[in-house]
This record gives structure tokens, C-alpha cells and sequence, in this order.
């Protein structure tokens, strides 16, 4: 069996629009743990059984949850491979934002004992540069 790590686009966005929905969070959540047919998942539910089916079919079509027919009943359960992928995509945009996060927090960090720097084209820089002209010329007018 091959595993594919990466989602494409287009299953990305299939997973998010997924997850965008309580109802469907839920509905994953409740087929981790088992097998449930689609009538005993919309009696949990106060919407009507094809409300629950569109949820269901959301799911289905995100790969979140395999769907199969047994007799006249329609079994689901979560789909642990695109769970793992999907929570991959989740963890690399974590490392992503962790690393600017830490390197914004280094820029901002002033050494202790160190005095601040401001940056020459800072709008405080030009005002203190502005406010230090106006103060020589008003000494030199008084001459």
C-alpha cells in the first residue's frame, strides 16, 4: 500500500470546508471510535436525516470518512490515513508560524543592558529628527 503524505490543493480544501462545521467535527469525532450507520448518527442530531446524509456526504467527499453498504444500512467511519495527513498539514503550519513567531520575538527582543536602537526611517526617528531641528533653530533665532 502506498502513502501519500501531501494533499493537494484541492484536498486541503476539501478537509478545511469539512472541519468548518460543528456538526460535521462531531460526526467525525463520533466514528473514530467505530462504525456507525448514518440513521443512528442522525438521531443524534436535531436536523432531519438528510441534513445529516449532506453532512455525511461532505465528509465523505473530503476523504475523512469511508461510507459502505451493508443490507439496506449505510455504515461510516472515519478514514485514519487522511486523518493522519490531514493533521500533518496542521502540524507543518504550526513549525511554519512557531519560527516566525520566535524570529519576531528575537527582532523584538532588546539585550538586557542594551539600549534601544530605532530604526533611522521610523516615524518616532523622523519626529525626534524634525523636534531636534525646530530646537536648534529657535536657539539660533534667539541670537
Amino acid at each position: 500500500m502506498v502513502v501519500r503524505n501531501e494533499l493537494s490543493d484541492d484536498e486541503i480544501d476539501r478537509v478545511f470546508h469539512a472541519l468548518a462545521a460543528a456538526t460535521r467535527r462531531d460526526i467525525l469525532r463520533r466514528t473514530i471510535g467505530g462504525e456507525h450507520s448514518v440513521s443512528a448518527l442522525a438521531r443524534e442530531y436535531d436536523m432531519s436525516f438528510a441534513a445529516v446524509q449532506k453532512h455525511v456526504a461532505v465528509l465523505e467527499e473530503a476523504g475523512l470518512i469511508v461510507k459502505r453498504a451493508e443490507g439496506r444500512e449505510r455504515l461510516v467511519r472515519a478514514d485514519p490515513e487522511m486523518i493522519a495527513r490531514a493533521r500533518a498539514l496542521l502540524a507543518r503550519y504550526e513549525e511554519l508560524w512557531r519560527a516566525r513567531i520566535d524570529r519576531l520575538d528575537a527582532l523584538l527582543t532588546v539585550p538586557e543592558g542594551a539600549a534601544s536602537v530605532e530604526p533611522t526611517d521610523s516615524p518616532t526617528a523622523r519626529d525626534n529628527d524634525a523636534h531636534k531641528n525646530d530646537t536648534r533653530k529657535s536657539d539660533t533665532q534667539g541670537e
